[in-house]
């Protein structure tokens, strides 16, 4: 006697998943049909990417980010472990810092420290310089103090939210053995709270590479205004922005790269043998007849 027929096997139809690809592909043809119609030199723009006055700005824009980037992490750590202290002045401190620099717009701070002249003719600190304000704070270091100040005041919450991730058991234990505090933030507490600070990190470091376009604010020759500098002499606006956004999206695919790796060294401990073991171990349930 036959046994029963097996039932059909009918794939689900993914209706929803067709119609959004086609309108997305038709956006994408109509897109490309808008530029390529659009009264655009684009054969100028590979010649525009290698200017030399194109090739300063992206050097300037790259130095100016890291610097920036560099100095707001290591203000970001002192203001979080300030922020995070047994001290209520140092706590005050702190959480003005932070609430000045971070509730001002990065342009209009960078206007303040380029007009400081105006306030200050003249920087005298006893034994260490008396200078012009003007010679001391060129467009470049107003530039580099309104963002790297800013950025400090996020990166003192980012770092402050790694530390605070940190499981206060982990410090108690790190007491018991004897460590110092300092060994204690160096050895235990940065490194597991790293796996929470670089994320948000890089992508703040990615929105300051395209920050330093304001500093073509007060002259500093970046990539918008080496793009203003070369359109200025032939009117091609266009095409010289858009030699701009080439290195633009050079850079950040080159910083979200780094970051990717980052994230991934620093979180090796999450992907290796061991941590997979402990995974397993907590799945087990803890019941008498439990067998590991």
């Amino acid at each position: 006697m036959a046994g029963p027929e097996p039932l059909p096997i009918v794939r689900l139809r993914h209706w929803g998943r067709w119609v959004a690809a086609a309108i997305i592909l038709a956006l994408l043809v109509l897109l490309g049909v808008a530029l390529g119609n659009a009264q655009i030199e684009w054969n100028q723009v590979p010649d525009f990417v290698f200017y030399k006055v194109m090739a300063t700005g992206l050097l300037n824009t790259v130095v100016l980010a890291v610097l920036s980037q560099a100095v707001a992490i290591v203000l970001g750590i002192v203001i979080a472990l300030l922020r995070r202290s047994a001290n209520p002045v140092a706590r005050w401190f702190a959480a003005g810092y932070i609430w000045i620099f971070r509730g001002l717009p990065v342009l209009l701070q960078i206007l303040l420290w380029y007009n400081l002249a105006l306030v200050f003719p003249v920087i005298d600190i006893p034994f260490l310089v008396h200078e012009q304000t003007n010679v001391l704070i060129s467009a470049f270091t107003a530039a580099f103090l309104g963002l790297a100040l800013n950025e400090s005041a996020y990166m003192a919450e980012i770092v402050r939210a790694g530390l605070n991730s940190v499981d206060s058991g982990q410090t108690e234990a790190a007491k018991s053995i004897g460590m110092t505090p300092a060994a204690t933030l160096r050895r235990v507490v940065l490194p597991q709270a790293m796996r929470v600070i670089i994320p948000p990190t890089g992508n703040d470091f990615i929105n300051m590479l395209k920050g330093t376009s304001m500093a073509s604010v007060i002259g500093v020759t970046e990539l918008i205004h080496a793009a203003n500098n070369i359109s200025s002499n032939n009117l091609l606006v266009m095409e010289t922005l858009l030699a701009a956004a080439v290195w633009y999206m050079v850079v950040v695919t080159v910083a979200g790269v780094g970051q990717h790796y980052l994230e991934r060294s620093f979180g090796q401990a999450d992907r290796g043998p061991l941590a997979r073991a402990g995974k397993a171990l907590r799945g087990v349930p803890l019941v008498r007849s439990a067998r590991v």
